[in-house]
Order: C-alpha cells, then structure tokens, then sequence
C-alpha cells in the first residue's frame, strides 16, 4: 500500500492555536475559529494574493470570531488588504462572518448562486427554510416533537450564526478558474450536504480545500430537509465525489474540519463503504416498517443531543430514500401522514 492509499497527516496533531496560523502549503494559511458545538472549530484558509490575501470561508458570526479575525487581521495578514473573500456553502460557520469581513475590509465576495440564495432563504425564513415546515416534515417522519416550545418550533437558529449578509456577490460556477492567491484555482461545486458547495483545487500547489465535502475522519451531514422532502442527497453526495476523481492520489486535502491530510482518493474509498454499510444494517432494520425516527439507533449509537437530532433525523431519510429510490425499500403512509419504510 502507497504512502497516498491510506489517510495521512503531515502536521501529525499539530493544528492552529486561537490567533495562529500555520503555512500549509506556499502560501496557504491555516488558522482555526471555535463553533458552539459539539463539532467545536472549524479551519478557514488565507491565500497569499500579491500585496494582499484571499480568504476562504469566514467562521460563525459572533463576537468572539470578530475578535480573532482582528487578530489575524493585524497578526499574520500584517494589515495587508484582504481582495476576496470565497465562502464555499451557506452553513453558519462557512458563511457567518461574510458580512462582517465584507465591511471591515471592502473585498469582493464570492460563492455559487445556489448557496447565496440558500443562505439568504435560511436567514430570512423563506423558501422552506423556516423551522415550523422544518418541524412538520420530522413529525411526518416519526418525531415525537409533543414536548418541544415554541421557540423549538418556530426560531430562527440561522440567525444565530449569521446576524446578516452581504446583499451582493460574485458568482463562482463550476469548471471557473479564478485567479485567487496569485495563483488559479479550479471550482469543483460538489453537492448531498449543501446545494452548490464549492471545493478548490490549486494544480500548482496540487492542494484541495474540500470544504466540507471530504474531511479525514468524520463524515459530513448529508439530509433531507422540509424544502426538499423528496430528495435524494447521499445519491448526490456520493455521485458527485467522482467529480473529485481526476485529482491526483497526493494532492494535499485542506478540509473545514479536524486535521490537514493526504489520501483523498483512499478517504472517498471510505466514504462509500462508511455508507454502505450503513444502507446494509438499515435495509435489515426495514424488515418490519419503521419510520426515520426509529431507523435513529441503527444509524447513530451515541445519544443525540437537540441540537444534533435534526441532523441526525435528516440523516437517516437520506438514507430511507436512497433505498427507497434503489428499488429495496417501499414506503407505506399511515392514516395520519406518518410515513414508514419497509424491505420490497
């Protein structure tokens, strides 16, 4: 087995303390930022640009994220003026500091359309984003929500992590290759856990920033929400890792989450297999109907906090429907609407 068949990480446990940054590749800067989460960082990268940088993808809006982009601002990035500023998908922690950085510094922002509008729908509790028509498609799909508040049911958590947008942007699409870092970068937009995710790949550094897409150890949400309540996302999420096949086995991969690593070819191996076998022990679960809130135990055996249960619920009918639309599963709908999934 080659060096690049397996997951490895060049900086072993090093990762960047509050106001560090580490140089990854030439020129590419890796600083970390706290989330309010279980999941409790995420890496954000900054691309040497000339006189300037190109920082990719913001943190989550709050004050203790502002107060370290100040430090970077005068630290590492020596108060040299920011020309970009790329956020790869519509998340709080990608996005939530966007309109921050967009007045503080005046650069350009840039993301794909369908992430821009995503993340304006989500703040503005639009277009399905809303948590009560989020709310009713869990209930349809076994969710005993009966002891929930109000604010449970109808508030904006978006907001929490993104207080405002920038109401303007450059659009990036896939195949774009944009001059960001003094150097190109390629957009591969990839898709299952956001709409239009956009990754980048530098061919003279031979360096992807995967954004969410692939990270070295845990797996990225991929679910099914209110807006959408037939899609099928884990199709998406994993056809489109294909997209990421021409790259080569040694690319040096910068993910949002957890450590620098190479392997990626290795680590979309483990992706398909981490869900088969998933699909497999679900598909057995489906002998008798069950709903998606009965499939949770199958899927995840750590307790679910509130925050992580959405998720987890949006998680387990992508699954559903992935078998579903496979042909090995069939849904039957009981007189209330609640839907329930068993073997074909």
């Amino acid at each position: 087995m080659g060096l690049h068949d397996q997951v490895t990480h060049p900086f072993e446990d090093r990762v960047p303390q509050p106001g560090e940054a580490i140089e990854a590749a030439p020129g590419v800067w890796w600083i970390r930022m706290p989330l309010p989460f279980a999941l409790d960082h995420i890496n954000l990268w900054l691309l040497e640009d000339g006189d300037g940088w190109t920082i990719v993808d913001t943190g989550y809006g709050v004050q203790a994220t502002w107060d370290l982009w100040e430090r970077h601002l005068a630290g590492r990035m020596g108060g040299r003026p920011v020309k970009n500023i790329v956020v790869t998908h519509f998340h709080p922690d990608h996005v939530g500091c966007a309109h921050w950085l967009v007045e503080r510094t005046g650069a350009p922002f840039w993301m794909t359309a369908t992430e821009y509008l995503s993340a304006h729908a989500a703040h503005d509790d639009t277009a399905g984003f809303d948590r009560a028509t989020g709310v009713r498609f869990f209930e349809l799909n076994g969710l005993d929500t009966t002891g929930w508040s109000e604010k449970m049911r109808s508030g904006n958590g978006y907001r929490r992590g993104v207080p405002e947008l920038p109401k303007s942007y450059r659009r990036m699409m896939h195949g774009d290759k944009l001059a960001f870092g003094a150097r190109e970068w390629e957009i591969v937009t990839v898709f299952g856990h956001a709409p239009e995710q956009a990754t980048l790949y530098c061919a003279e550094l031979n360096v992807l920033i995967s954004s969410d897409q692939v990270l070295p150890r845990i797996t990225s949400n991929v679910a099914v929400w209110g807006n959408q309540p037939e899609s099928n996302p884990l199709a998406q999420f994993l056809g489109s890792l294909s997209r990421l096949g021409h790259l080569p086995a040694d690319a040096l991969v910068l993910p949002s989450h957890e450590r620098v690593f190479h392997g990626l070819h290795a680590r979309v191996g483990q992706l398909h297999q981490h869900h088969d076998e998933r699909l497999t022990r679900l598909l057995e679960a489906c002998a008798r109907p069950i709903t998606a809130f009965e499939a949770l135990p199958v899927l995840f055996k750590r307790k679910l906090d509130d925050h992580q249960m959405g998720f987890a619920m949006g998680e387990a009918i992508a699954h559903l429907h992935y078998l579903e639309h496979a042909g090995k599963v069939r849904r039957e709908t009981g007189e209330s609407g609640v839907r329930r999934f068993v073997r074909a």
